[in-house]
This record gives C-alpha cells, sequence and structure tokens, in this order.
C-alpha cells in the first residue's frame, strides 16, 4: 500500500519570468508537497535548470517553448524512477518507478486546445501498458467531460462522449468530481 502523499499540481502559464520562478519555488519549499506538477511552463529541456528547489528532482519535458509540463518529487519521498517517457510537443510526461517499496506512475498531461477529447483518447490508448491501478493522471484535458465542467459556449460532443467511454472503460475516475460532485469553480495559478 502506498503512504500517504500529497500532489500539488498548478497550471503556471510560463515561468519565463524570473519572479514567477522564484515565487513557484519558494511556494513549493513552504507547502512540501510529495509531487508537485506543472503545466504550461513553456519552457524547454535547456531551461530545466531555471526552476530549480534544494531537495526536489526536476523532470520536465518540451523541445520548444510551447505547452510544457514538469512533475517535481520531493527528496523526502524516496522515489526512484525507472522509466521516463515524455513527447516532443510539451503535453504529457509519465514517470514510471518506486515509490516506499510500491510501483507508481505519474501522468501529467496538457491537452492541445483543440482536439483535445481526440488526443487525451489517443493517449491513453498508446499508454494503456504503460498505466495499471498505480497510476495518477493529473493535468488539464482542455474540454469538458461533463455538462458541469463546461462553460456557456462549450458544448460536450460526440468526441467527449466517446473521451467518457474510454475513461469508463479504462476503470479511470475524476477524484475531483468524486470529492466535489457540484462544484463549477477552478483554480488556476
Amino acid at each position: 500500500m502506498i503512504p500517504h502523499i500529497s500532489i500539488l499540481t498548478l497550471n503556471v502559464n510560463s515561468l519565463n519570468a524570473p519572479l514567477k520562478k522564484y515565487r513557484i519555488a519558494e511556494w513549493i519549499r513552504i507547502h512540501q508537497p510529495t509531487i508537485c506538477c506543472l503545466r504550461e511552463t513553456y519552457l524547454t529541456h535547456k531551461d530545466s535548470y531555471k526552476l530549480k528547489v534544494n531537495g526536489w528532482k526536476f523532470h520536465e519535458n518540451g523541445h520548444q517553448k510551447q505547452a510544457g509540463v514538469a512533475i517535481i518529487l520531493s527528496d523526502k519521498t524516496n522515489f526512484k524512477a525507472t522509466t521516463v517517457k515524455k513527447d516532443k510537443e510539451g503535453h504529457y510526461i509519465i514517470i514510471k518507478g518506486l515509490l516506499q517499496q510500491e510501483n507508481i506512475a505519474i501522468l501529467k498531461i496538457c491537452a492541445p486546445n483543440t482536439g483535445a477529447p481526440k488526443f487525451i483518447k489517443q493517449l491513453l490508448i498508446c499508454l494503456r501498458n504503460e498505466t495499471d491501478s498505480n497510476t495518477i493522471i493529473l493535468g488539464d484535458f482542455n474540454t469538458p467531460l461533463i455538462a458541469l465542467d463546461r462553460s456557456s459556449r462549450q458544448k460536450v460532443n460526440i468526441e467527449t462522449m466517446d473521451l467518457n467511454y474510454t475513461l469508463e472503460q479504462m476503470d479511470l475516475i475524476d477524484i475531483y468530481r468524486t470529492f466535489h460532485p457540484t462544484t463549477t469553480e477552478y483554480t488556476s495559478y
């Protein structure tokens, strides 16, 4: 059984400003989550040194300054990464490894703004052999999965219904919806 872990996921909307990088690093130091996932970093792998937090392991992706996701793991977790897979566009990263002698996989997704349901479905099918019941999927699907999640201009279309069917078939649940079944508010850093 995996011990208690705290996970923080933030939409940082670019980490190219030094003050923003400092504030986020400081926020991570103060709150001490076990795992911190970032999206929309807009950093390349060459820029990863720009967000270093003492006592944390940093895994990023992206070869271009677009999208970008990152997973930052506390050294206190004793996490030993065995596999890291990522795409060149910066839309996902999956890290598999051992946490307290238990296998775990962390998948961080930032779907593109257009064609998100199809992208997510294809990604989940492609990574099906990489995931199991000890996989945590975090991120921004950039699509409303249910009517409660949509703004007045968004519609739950056939692609979204198809994605929901795939999520159901893969036995994945939206933990936010499980704990907040009627909430329509979201957070953004």
